[in-house]
């Protein structure tokens, strides 16, 4: 495991090592999307890894899919991610925030009554979202306008200065998923015409624009961008997946990010194909891949020069010292699949270390 564990310079963060943790939905925040101390906690669990990647985390009022989800539009939730960056801090880790728009996957009876927003007018079929009410079909959302986009790059700079105040060592924006700024980009759910619909330019017109109001608040070094261009969740396609791999990793590599964070495949296993290699063509920074890697395939794939890093995103659930198992060749603890959602502290932050195991 020699690669795994050889440092890394990512864009003005140096790693102590290249296991990521991948950004991982909880629902631990209050009704206010407040972070909370049990949050603190989670995180400077896991401090070990060469860089945490926080969970999705709105950057805009109202546009909740979660439920319980932490936000970072109020002064209020500053303060409570001030306390997870001190923790972490504190455990000698560094954390960054992933800057998250719902989208088409926000409902109404979680934001108020308020209609979820996308380029389209085109609703996620095939799941349902969890409510106060219970599990509920998704909504069609509303088109947004074109004078109405500039709002919500605004709400992302905002949130990249409101997450610098609370101490975080960079950010992430969430292109990923299904969520807004993938909805933007994939032409399975963005049939608009205008500057943001039609070619692949024009797609990726809204997730760059986010992209260049957040480096200047932080500057493209302490920035990355997360993609996933094969997921279909959340009833997503695009017809060229490879074309936007590569176009993405392109205007990413002029920027300078600090690194560019690819999904490699898909949750149902609906969609095939290699991103991973255009992506390393295109861009020429650091490159974080994430979904199913074994310890041992990652330490290959950095080896050979196919990634600089790996996200992990389960393995982290149940194993708050996972670089330190990876080390050892330890047996990992199973995660509590029924508990990744509910609040409270049991399947969260009761997972023994290995000196405890």
């Amino acid at each position: 495991m020699f690669s795994l564990f050889n440092p890394l310079q990512t864009g003005a963060l140096k790693l102590p090592n290249r296991i990521l943790m991948a950004p991982l939905t909880r629902c631990r925040a209050d009704a206010d999307h407040n972070p909370t101390p049990l949050m603190a906690e989670y995180y400077a669990q896991r401090a070990s890894a060469g860089l945490i990647i926080a969970e999705a985390t709105m950057v805009m009022e109202g546009n909740s899919s979660f439920w319980m989800e932490p936000g970072i539009y109020s002064e209020a939730q500053a303060q409570g991610w001030k306390a997870v960056t001190d923790a972490v801090h504190a455990k000698g880790g560094q954390i960054v925030l992933q800057l998250w728009h719902g989208g088409r996957a926000c409902h109404p009876l979680l934001n108020g009554g308020i209609q979820p927003v996308a380029p389209s007018a085109i609703p996620i079929t095939g799941d349902e979202v969890h409510t106060p009410e219970g599990k509920k079909p998704y909504v069609t959302p509303r088109e947004l306008r074109d004078d109405e986009i500039p709002g919500i790059v605004a709400g992302f700079k905002k949130a990249a200065e409101n997450a610098k105040a609370a101490g975080f060592d960079g950010v992430e924006v969430h292109g990923a998923n299904g969520y807004l700024l993938d909805e933007f980009l994939r032409d399975g759910a963005n049939k608009r015409t205008g500057p943001y619909g039609g070619s692949i330019e024009n797609r990726a017109r809204l997730m760059l624009e986010v992209l260049d109001a957040v480096i200047s608040v932080w500057g493209a070094d302490r920035v990355g961008l997360r993609i996933s261009p094969l997921n279909s969740y959340n009833s997503m396609i695009d017809s060229d997946p490879v074309a936007v791999t590569t176009y993405i990793a392109e205007q990413v590599n002029a920027r300078g990010l600090a690194y560019l964070h690819v999904m490699r495949s898909d949750f149902s296993q609906a969609q095939q194909g290699d991103v991973m290699t255009p992506a390393r063509a295109a861009f020429k920074g650091v490159l974080v891949g994430n979904m199913g890697y074994t310890a041992d395939e990652a330490d290959k794939a950095i080896a050979s020069g196919q990634l600089d890093a790996v996200a992990f995103g389960v393995p982290f659930l149940a194993n708050p010292d996972l670089p330190a198992r990876i080390a050892a060749k330890a047996e990992l603890n199973a995660p509590d699949a029924a508990r990744f959602y509910s609040p409270g502290p049991k399947g969260y932050t009761d997972y023994p270390a290995l000196s405890a195991a």
